[in-house]
């Protein structure tokens, strides 16, 4: 007769846990850049994808391996508009994650994993929302909006998100008041290949600075207060002092939503422009370029 004891339901839940985060660790790596601390993952051979917003803007880049190892590391690209950074390092044999075998859906468990010193840091939560594509305040294409109910430590920004199968559906940001948003997987793959191959992600280019201001009987428009003489707003007769009030057809109510409008498909649309040069109604055609190379 045998004494031993079944496993309870939730020794049985709490290994199944355990092995999710064992078989995502070996591609996790801790990312050190000034004095910030961060996350990452392998992407492919060589390449570790971070957040963005979580890199620090210049000095060296260090990454600490699961074997507790540290190597630097180059940048191959970042794009501030989907939050996503890439990385070169010179080790090849880090494993990238499983794509996600279902779709994500509200109510599924979510793994937020990251690394710190090399191991891994590790918070469970719940997918409180997952919505369609959406454009981030910076004007980046994100594939899905998905949110999660976790409280991942602060270093854990950059890391894995895990569904229960041990899929990756993305990687963990933080938005407003420190709510978890996933950058799903097929933003990921889009912009790191672009990255890997080009260094930037190409944007749309007016060549006009802009500051917004209100009109007579209400409502606001944006007023140009200079203008790149080689740029595509000065090839349009765009003059200084125009004040813009509609784009495409549809008025403009602030300079932020206007830039939000030059992804990478704007790039060589021609776009008629509704303004008012002292205080006569005009209408111009601006043919958008590509925002020129930092």
């Amino acid at each position: 007769m045998s004494d031993t004891v079944p496993a309870s339901p939730l020794q049985v839940f709490s290994a199944a846990l355990a092995g999710l985060v064992a078989g995502a660790a070996p591609g996790l790596v801790s990312v050190h850049s000034h004095r910030a601390r961060s996350s990452g993952f392998a992407w492919g051979p060589g390449l570790i994808v971070t957040a963005d917003e979580a890199l620090a803007e210049e000095g060296e880049i260090a990454v600490t391996l699961p074997d507790g190892t540290s190597h630097p590391a180059t940048l191959a690209g970042r794009d501030a508009s989907t939050d996503i950074a890439l990385l070169r390092i010179d080790r090849a044999d880090l494993p990238p994650p499983p794509a996600p075998a279902a779709p994500v859906a509200p109510g599924g468990l979510a793994l937020v994993l990251g690394a710190e010193d090399g191991a891994p840091s590790v918070a469970l939560g719940v997918i409180a929302r997952a919505a369609g594509p959406w454009r981030s305040l910076r004007g980046g294409d994100i594939d899905a909006r998905i949110e999660l109910d976790a409280a991942p430590r602060r270093a854990a920004e950059g890391g894995l998100v895990l569904d229960a199968a041990g899929g990756a559906i993305g990687m963990a940001v933080f938005g407003p008041r420190r709510r978890v948003l996933v950058i799903p997987r097929a933003t990921i793959d889009r912009v790191a290949a672009a990255l890997a191959a080009h260094g930037r992600i190409a944007r749309g280019y007016l060549g006009l600075a802009l500051q917004p201001v209100p009109l007579e009987g209400g409502g606001g428009g944006v007023m140009v207060i200079s203008i790149d003489p080689q740029g595509p707003g000065a090839a349009a007769g765009v003059l200084q002092g125009d004040v813009i009030l509609a784009w495409a057809g549809e008025p403009v109510r602030s300079v932020r939503s206007l830039l939000r409008t030059l992804g990478p498909d704007a790039i060589g649309r021609t776009i008629a422009l509704s303004v008012r040069r002292a205080g006569v109604p005009a209408e111009l055609h601006l043919t958008v370029g590509e925002r020129p190379a930092a």
